[in-house]
């Protein structure tokens, strides 16, 4: 039996899937399952999975379900997952063509280690050039949260899970919205788990018009209450005063990305909201600047 799941959630990518397909069929180490949760595409999505079924290259399963975005998706793929790894690639990404050997080769190294919950590589957009910085040098583990924050890592990662531990922190749904942000899981699990480092481009991608990355804006705002959630669990993590400070600024920007005077209200830090209003307003409007300045060309970032 495969111990990898290679997880894909779509939705109307029928266009583009066909480049993660291949990339898998490229792979060096043909042990894993591709799982696909097609989050309700109206597309030739269906019929073209179909296709690559029929063509026997790779183990898939397919399934699809009501939209309902690609957290619920992600949700359903951790609960059909049967092996012990599970990795998520989107349909408009895909891996190098040693990656599932790379992860193969490293998972004996976490496999009983009850203090690691995966593996943490590099993306990129080859296999040679990283998407930001490099892996720290000399650190062979670190949680999620402390490779950004005290490693000051800058850049995109793929992240192979224990799927046992994935099981544990699913992500939390709310009627009538459609978006959660991956963080809020990733989070959860920095508070108890680290992540073996492995300094190389194992996913390659760049970032389509159509994706979330691109339109993250509009996104919290369709989305408010998993984007405030997401928020507010970032100000309880905080144990310091200074990462208090700065995630209730966070949250501050929220309440005005999302035009809401309710959440500012809800919020049980009095003196921490009030002192963090001029760094929420700035967090809030530096993008804004950023985009407005882009936009008439004023200046190239």
């Amino acid at each position: 039996m495969e111990k990898l799941t290679i997880f894909t959630p779509t939705y109307n990518r029928g266009y583009i899937i066909r480049n993660c397909y291949e990339s898998l069929c490229r792979q060096s180490n043909k042990d894993f399952l591709w799982l696909i949760v097609d989050d309700g595409s109206t597309d030739n999505t269906e019929d073209i999975i179909n296709s690559f079924i029929n063509e026997d290259k790779i183990k898939i399963i397919y399934h699809k379900q009501k939209n309902s975005g690609k957290h619920v998706a992600h949700n359903k793929g951790v609960l059909m997952c049967e092996t012990e790894m599970f990795v998520c690639v989107d349909s408009d990404d895909y891996l190098s063509v040693d990656a599932v050997q790379i992860i193969h080769e490293t998972w004996p190294n976490i496999e009983n280690d009850k203090s690691l919950a995966g593996i943490i590589a590099l993306r990129g957009e080859d296999a040679q050039q990283a998407i930001g910085t490099r892996m720290p040098r000399n650190i062979e583990r670190s949680s999620i949260l402390n490779l950004y924050e005290k490693y000051k890592f800058k850049g995109d990662t793929i992240l192979i899970f224990k799927t046992a531990i994935l099981k544990k922190y699913l992500f939390p749904v709310f009627e009538g919205e459609k978006f959660v942000t991956e963080a809020v899981v990733y989070d959860q699990i920095s508070q108890k788990y680290d992540m073996k480092l492995v300094d190389k481009v194992l996913y390659l991608c760049e970032y389509l018009d159509d994706g979330y990355s691109k339109n993250i804006l509009s996104v919290h705002k369709k989305n408010p209450k998993g984007y405030m959630f997401y928020l507010t669990q970032k100000v309880e993590n905080a144990k310091k005063f200074r990462d208090k400070y700065k995630a209730v600024a966070y949250y501050i920007a929220g309440c005005l990305g999302i035009r809401s005077i309710f959440y500012y209200r809800d919020c049980d830090y009095k003196l921490l909201k009030i002192i963090s209003i001029p760094r929420g307003i700035l967090i809030y409007v530096k993008p804004i600047i950023k985009s407005t300045l882009v936009k008439y060309k004023l200046v190239k970032f």
